[in-house]
Protein backbone atom coordinates (compact mmCIF):
# COMPACT_ATOMS: atom_id res chain seq x y z
CA UNK A 1 0.00 0.00 0.00
CA UNK A 2 2.92 2.43 0.83
CA UNK A 3 4.74 1.85 -2.87
CA UNK A 4 1.40 2.04 -4.21
CA UNK A 5 1.13 5.69 -2.17
CA UNK A 6 4.40 6.82 -3.31
CA UNK A 7 3.65 5.80 -6.99
CA UNK A 8 0.66 8.09 -7.09
CA UNK A 9 2.13 11.26 -5.42
CA UNK A 10 5.25 10.88 -7.97
CA UNK A 11 3.14 10.66 -10.80
CA UNK A 12 1.21 14.09 -9.74
CA UNK A 13 4.32 15.96 -9.54
CA UNK A 14 5.28 14.35 -12.78
CA UNK A 15 2.24 16.14 -14.27
CA UNK A 16 2.00 19.13 -12.10
CA UNK A 17 5.84 20.20 -13.16
CA UNK A 18 4.95 19.35 -16.85
CA UNK A 19 1.99 21.95 -16.31
CA UNK A 20 4.28 24.44 -14.91
CA UNK A 21 6.85 23.89 -17.71
CA UNK A 22 3.67 24.48 -19.99
CA UNK A 23 2.73 27.55 -18.57
CA UNK A 24 6.47 28.97 -19.06
CA UNK A 25 6.37 28.26 -22.65
CA UNK A 26 3.29 30.13 -22.88
CA UNK A 27 4.19 33.14 -21.59
CA UNK A 28 7.56 32.94 -23.08
CA UNK A 29 5.77 32.49 -27.23
CA UNK A 30 2.72 33.98 -26.22
CA UNK A 31 -1.06 32.65 -25.82
CA UNK A 32 -2.85 30.81 -27.91
CA UNK A 33 -6.14 30.83 -28.83
CA UNK A 34 -8.89 27.87 -28.76
CA UNK A 35 -7.79 26.98 -32.29
CA UNK A 36 -4.62 26.59 -31.46
CA UNK A 37 -3.01 29.78 -33.18
CA UNK A 38 -0.20 32.18 -31.25
CA UNK A 39 -1.53 35.25 -30.27
CA UNK A 40 0.90 38.36 -30.81
CA UNK A 41 1.31 40.36 -27.29
CA UNK A 42 -0.96 43.07 -26.80
CA UNK A 43 0.65 46.85 -28.36
CA UNK A 44 -0.93 48.73 -25.01
CA UNK A 45 1.97 46.59 -23.38
CA UNK A 46 4.50 48.66 -25.75
CA UNK A 47 5.60 51.94 -25.54
CA UNK A 48 7.85 54.00 -27.79
CA UNK A 49 10.05 57.05 -28.17
CA UNK A 50 9.37 59.84 -31.02
CA UNK A 51 12.09 62.20 -31.73
CA UNK A 52 10.65 65.56 -32.91
CA UNK A 53 11.02 69.44 -32.91
CA UNK A 54 10.73 69.83 -29.56
CA UNK A 55 12.42 66.96 -27.46
CA UNK A 56 11.32 63.23 -27.09
CA UNK A 57 7.72 61.79 -26.57
CA UNK A 58 6.98 58.81 -25.25
CA UNK A 59 3.85 56.58 -26.18
CA UNK A 60 2.25 53.77 -24.61
CA UNK A 61 1.10 51.76 -26.78
CA UNK A 62 -1.02 51.74 -29.80
CA UNK A 63 -2.45 55.76 -30.38
CA UNK A 64 -6.45 55.87 -30.86
CA UNK A 65 -7.47 58.98 -29.70
CA UNK A 66 -5.48 61.19 -31.97
CA UNK A 67 -5.86 64.70 -31.95
CA UNK A 68 -4.29 66.79 -34.70
CA UNK A 69 -3.43 70.46 -35.33
CA UNK A 70 -2.63 71.05 -38.64
CA UNK A 71 -4.26 70.56 -42.10
CA UNK A 72 -1.92 68.56 -44.30
CA UNK A 73 -1.45 66.40 -40.84
CA UNK A 74 -5.39 65.91 -41.03
CA UNK A 75 -4.60 64.74 -44.62
CA UNK A 76 -1.79 62.27 -43.76
CA UNK A 77 -3.91 60.78 -41.30
CA UNK A 78 -7.04 59.90 -43.40
CA UNK A 79 -4.47 58.41 -45.85
CA UNK A 80 -2.69 56.10 -42.92
CA UNK A 81 -6.62 55.06 -42.68
CA UNK A 82 -7.16 56.62 -39.15
CA UNK A 83 -9.99 59.57 -38.15
CA UNK A 84 -8.96 61.65 -36.00
CA UNK A 85 -11.27 62.27 -32.72
CA UNK A 86 -10.50 66.22 -33.17
CA UNK A 87 -8.35 68.28 -35.53
CA UNK A 88 -8.35 72.28 -36.29
CA UNK A 89 -10.67 73.62 -38.98
CA UNK A 90 -9.43 74.11 -42.18
CA UNK A 91 -8.66 77.04 -43.41
CA UNK A 92 -11.68 77.50 -46.11
CA UNK A 93 -14.44 74.99 -45.63
CA UNK A 94 -17.35 74.65 -42.52
CA UNK A 95 -15.37 73.20 -40.92
CA UNK A 96 -13.76 70.94 -43.37
CA UNK A 97 -12.02 71.47 -46.63
CA UNK A 98 -14.74 69.72 -49.43
CA UNK A 99 -12.04 67.32 -50.61
CA UNK A 100 -11.83 65.69 -47.23
CA UNK A 101 -15.21 66.72 -45.95
CA UNK A 102 -16.98 62.87 -46.32
CA UNK A 103 -14.04 61.34 -44.49
CA UNK A 104 -14.25 64.02 -41.07
CA UNK A 105 -18.11 62.96 -40.14
CA UNK A 106 -17.83 62.99 -36.42
CA UNK A 107 -14.46 64.57 -35.87
CA UNK A 108 -14.71 67.54 -32.74
CA UNK A 109 -13.26 71.22 -34.22
CA UNK A 110 -10.42 72.20 -31.69
CA UNK A 111 -10.03 75.22 -33.46
CA UNK A 112 -7.84 76.52 -35.95
CA UNK A 113 -3.76 76.06 -36.65
CA UNK A 114 -2.87 79.42 -34.76
CA UNK A 115 -5.73 79.81 -32.40
CA UNK A 116 -6.08 75.87 -30.69
CA UNK A 117 -8.66 75.43 -27.51
CA UNK A 118 -6.89 73.65 -25.23
CA UNK A 119 -10.58 72.91 -23.04
CA UNK A 120 -11.60 71.16 -26.37
CA UNK A 121 -8.64 69.25 -26.38
CA UNK A 122 -8.45 68.33 -23.33
CA UNK A 123 -11.78 67.01 -23.38
CA UNK A 124 -11.31 64.77 -25.76
CA UNK A 125 -8.94 62.85 -23.71
CA UNK A 126 -6.25 62.06 -26.71
CA UNK A 127 -3.73 59.64 -25.95
CA UNK A 128 -1.41 61.23 -28.89
CA UNK A 129 -1.57 65.27 -29.69
CA UNK A 130 0.29 66.01 -33.41
CA UNK A 131 1.12 69.70 -34.04
CA UNK A 132 3.74 71.71 -35.68
CA UNK A 133 6.66 74.22 -33.87
CA UNK A 134 5.81 77.13 -36.07
CA UNK A 135 2.11 76.92 -35.44
CA UNK A 136 1.69 76.02 -31.63
CA UNK A 137 5.51 76.48 -29.72
CA UNK A 138 3.97 78.55 -27.04
CA UNK A 139 1.14 75.86 -26.12
CA UNK A 140 3.27 72.59 -26.30
CA UNK A 141 3.75 72.43 -22.70
CA UNK A 142 0.34 72.84 -21.90
CA UNK A 143 -0.08 70.12 -24.29
CA UNK A 144 2.16 67.75 -23.49
CA UNK A 145 0.40 67.90 -19.82
CA UNK A 146 -2.66 66.40 -21.45
CA UNK A 147 -1.30 63.50 -23.60
CA UNK A 148 2.30 62.83 -25.61
CA UNK A 149 2.70 65.57 -27.84
CA UNK A 150 4.84 65.50 -31.35
CA UNK A 151 5.82 68.34 -33.17
CA UNK A 152 6.79 69.43 -36.81
CA UNK A 153 9.78 71.74 -37.20
CA UNK A 154 8.68 73.67 -40.47
CA UNK A 155 5.56 73.86 -42.71
CA UNK A 156 7.25 74.63 -45.73
CA UNK A 157 8.85 72.48 -48.47
CA UNK A 158 8.74 68.91 -48.97
CA UNK A 159 5.30 67.94 -47.34
CA UNK A 160 6.78 64.52 -46.71
CA UNK A 161 9.17 65.27 -44.09
CA UNK A 162 6.32 66.29 -41.90
CA UNK A 163 4.24 62.98 -43.70
CA UNK A 164 7.12 60.41 -42.45
CA UNK A 165 6.95 61.63 -39.13
CA UNK A 166 3.17 61.58 -38.77
CA UNK A 167 3.17 58.23 -39.97
CA UNK A 168 6.13 57.21 -37.23
CA UNK A 169 4.21 58.79 -34.47
CA UNK A 170 1.23 56.69 -34.83
CA UNK A 171 3.04 53.26 -35.41
CA UNK A 172 2.17 53.40 -39.53
CA UNK A 173 5.13 53.39 -41.05
CA UNK A 174 4.69 50.42 -43.19
CA UNK A 175 1.01 52.04 -44.54
CA UNK A 176 3.33 55.36 -45.02
CA UNK A 177 5.65 54.22 -47.12
CA UNK A 178 2.95 52.43 -49.33
CA UNK A 179 1.19 55.96 -49.71
CA UNK A 180 4.22 57.69 -50.68
CA UNK A 181 5.39 54.65 -53.20
CA UNK A 182 2.20 55.13 -54.71
CA UNK A 183 2.84 59.33 -55.03
CA UNK A 184 6.02 58.89 -56.28
CA UNK A 185 4.89 56.05 -58.96
CA UNK A 186 2.20 58.75 -59.80
CA UNK A 187 4.88 61.08 -60.46
CA UNK A 188 6.98 58.72 -62.64
CA UNK A 189 4.34 58.07 -64.75
CA UNK A 190 3.46 61.86 -65.33
CA UNK A 191 6.93 62.70 -66.06
CA UNK A 192 6.38 59.88 -68.97
CA UNK A 193 3.68 60.79 -70.39
CA UNK A 194 4.41 64.82 -70.23
CA UNK A 195 6.54 63.81 -72.89
CA UNK A 196 8.83 66.58 -74.19
CA UNK A 197 5.85 69.19 -72.60
CA UNK A 198 8.37 68.29 -69.61
CA UNK A 199 10.06 71.07 -70.27
CA UNK A 200 7.16 73.84 -70.26
CA UNK A 201 7.54 76.54 -68.01
CA UNK A 202 5.02 76.92 -65.18
CA UNK A 203 4.02 80.16 -63.69
CA UNK A 204 2.13 80.18 -60.44
CA UNK A 205 0.35 82.97 -59.43
CA UNK A 206 -1.98 82.94 -55.98
CA UNK A 207 -4.53 85.98 -55.60
CA UNK A 208 -5.39 87.29 -51.48
CA UNK A 209 -8.04 89.84 -50.44
CA UNK A 210 -4.90 91.88 -49.00
CA UNK A 211 -2.26 90.60 -51.26
CA UNK A 212 -0.84 89.05 -54.42
CA UNK A 213 1.64 86.34 -54.90
CA UNK A 214 4.16 84.81 -57.18
CA UNK A 215 5.38 81.27 -56.12
CA UNK A 216 8.55 80.05 -56.55
CA UNK A 217 10.17 76.68 -55.81
CA UNK A 218 9.74 76.19 -51.93
CA UNK A 219 6.11 76.56 -51.79
CA UNK A 220 3.93 73.25 -51.93
CA UNK A 221 3.22 73.05 -55.39
CA UNK A 222 6.40 74.33 -56.32
CA UNK A 223 8.21 71.04 -54.64
CA UNK A 224 5.59 69.31 -56.76
CA UNK A 225 6.31 70.56 -60.25
CA UNK A 226 10.39 70.34 -59.29
CA UNK A 227 9.38 66.83 -58.46
CA UNK A 228 7.94 66.21 -61.58
CA UNK A 229 10.97 68.14 -63.54
CA UNK A 230 8.42 70.73 -65.03
CA UNK A 231 10.11 74.17 -65.50
CA UNK A 232 9.86 77.61 -64.32
CA UNK A 233 10.03 81.03 -65.33
CA UNK A 234 13.40 82.57 -64.76
CA UNK A 235 12.11 85.31 -62.02
CA UNK A 236 10.63 82.18 -60.14
CA UNK A 237 13.41 79.91 -61.00
CA UNK A 238 14.31 80.36 -56.68
CA UNK A 239 14.79 78.60 -53.91
CA UNK A 240 12.54 80.98 -52.10
CA UNK A 241 8.66 80.37 -51.06
CA UNK A 242 7.36 83.53 -52.59
CA UNK A 243 7.72 87.14 -53.79
CA UNK A 244 4.85 89.04 -52.01
CA UNK A 245 3.22 92.39 -52.16
CA UNK A 246 3.60 91.91 -56.13
CA UNK A 247 2.21 95.15 -57.90
CA UNK A 248 1.33 95.22 -61.20
CA UNK A 249 4.75 96.94 -62.51
CA UNK A 250 5.88 93.29 -61.77
CA UNK A 251 3.65 91.41 -63.96
CA UNK A 252 5.95 90.48 -66.83
CA UNK A 253 7.18 88.09 -64.09
CA UNK A 254 3.70 86.29 -64.09
CA UNK A 255 4.49 84.94 -67.18
CA UNK A 256 5.36 81.56 -68.45
CA UNK A 257 4.29 79.14 -70.99
CA UNK A 258 1.63 78.61 -68.59
CA UNK A 259 -0.07 80.16 -65.67
CA UNK A 260 -1.61 78.50 -62.88
CA UNK A 261 -3.81 80.94 -60.73
CA UNK A 262 -5.65 80.35 -57.59
CA UNK A 263 -7.48 82.44 -55.31
CA UNK A 264 -7.52 82.75 -51.31
CA UNK A 265 -10.96 83.07 -50.47
CA UNK A 266 -11.49 83.17 -46.56
CA UNK A 267 -14.33 85.89 -46.58
CA UNK A 268 -17.22 85.95 -49.29
CA UNK A 269 -15.58 87.75 -52.28
CA UNK A 270 -12.89 89.59 -50.96
CA UNK A 271 -10.56 87.18 -52.66
CA UNK A 272 -12.40 87.42 -56.15
CA UNK A 273 -12.66 91.11 -55.82
CA UNK A 274 -8.73 91.11 -56.34
CA UNK A 275 -8.28 88.47 -58.91
CA UNK A 276 -11.22 89.96 -60.95
CA UNK A 277 -9.24 93.09 -60.80
CA UNK A 278 -6.02 91.69 -62.06
CA UNK A 279 -7.22 89.12 -64.60
CA UNK A 280 -9.56 91.63 -66.42
CA UNK A 281 -6.48 94.26 -66.46
CA UNK A 282 -5.19 94.79 -70.22
CA UNK A 283 -1.19 93.96 -68.78
CA UNK A 284 -2.83 90.53 -67.58
CA UNK A 285 -4.35 89.95 -70.85
CA UNK A 286 -0.92 90.98 -72.81
CA UNK A 287 0.49 87.91 -70.85
CA UNK A 288 1.94 85.52 -73.41
CA UNK A 289 0.49 82.70 -71.48
CA UNK A 290 -2.52 84.41 -71.56
CA UNK A 291 -2.95 85.41 -75.21
CA UNK A 292 -2.33 81.51 -75.61
CA UNK A 293 -5.16 80.69 -73.83
CA UNK A 294 -2.90 78.80 -71.31
CA UNK A 295 -4.08 80.56 -68.21
CA UNK A 296 -5.71 78.24 -65.87
CA UNK A 297 -7.34 78.67 -62.54
CA UNK A 298 -7.28 75.78 -60.25
CA UNK A 299 -8.14 75.05 -56.39
CA UNK A 300 -6.42 77.38 -53.87
CA UNK A 301 -6.97 74.76 -51.44
CA UNK A 302 -5.41 71.94 -53.51
CA UNK A 303 -2.43 74.40 -55.11
CA UNK A 304 -1.65 75.97 -51.78
CA UNK A 305 -3.67 76.17 -48.64
CA UNK A 306 -4.49 71.87 -47.61
CA UNK A 307 -0.49 71.15 -47.94
CA UNK A 308 -0.95 67.62 -47.38
CA UNK A 309 -0.69 63.93 -49.52
CA UNK A 310 -4.27 63.54 -50.39
CA UNK A 311 -4.07 67.63 -51.81
CA UNK A 312 -0.60 66.45 -54.04
CA UNK A 313 -2.49 63.71 -55.50
CA UNK A 314 -5.59 66.18 -56.73
CA UNK A 315 -2.52 68.90 -58.16
CA UNK A 316 -0.98 65.97 -59.78
CA UNK A 317 -4.56 65.39 -61.47
CA UNK A 318 -5.05 68.88 -62.32
CA UNK A 319 -1.25 69.10 -64.17
CA UNK A 320 -2.01 66.03 -65.97
CA UNK A 321 -5.37 67.39 -67.31
CA UNK A 322 -3.56 70.48 -68.45
CA UNK A 323 -0.78 69.35 -70.04
CA UNK A 324 -0.72 65.70 -70.57
CA UNK A 325 -2.25 65.90 -74.46
CA UNK A 326 -4.86 63.15 -74.50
Amino acid sequence: MLKKSLFYIALSLIFLLAACGAGESDKKEGNTDKSGDKKTEEAAGDSYKIEHAMGTATIEGKPERIVMLTNHGTEALLSLGIKPVGAVQSWTGDPWYKHIADQMEGVEVVGTESDINLEAIAALEPDLIIGNKMRQEEQYQALSDIAPTVFEETLRGDWKVNFELIAEAVGKEEKGQEVLDDYNNRIKTLQEDLGDKINTKVSMVRFMPSDVRIYHKDSFSGVILEEIGLERPEAQDVDDFAAKGVTKERIDEMDGDVIFYFTYEPEEGEGQQVEDEWVNDPLWKNLSAVKAGKAYEVSDTIWNTAGGVIAANLMLDDVEEKLVDK
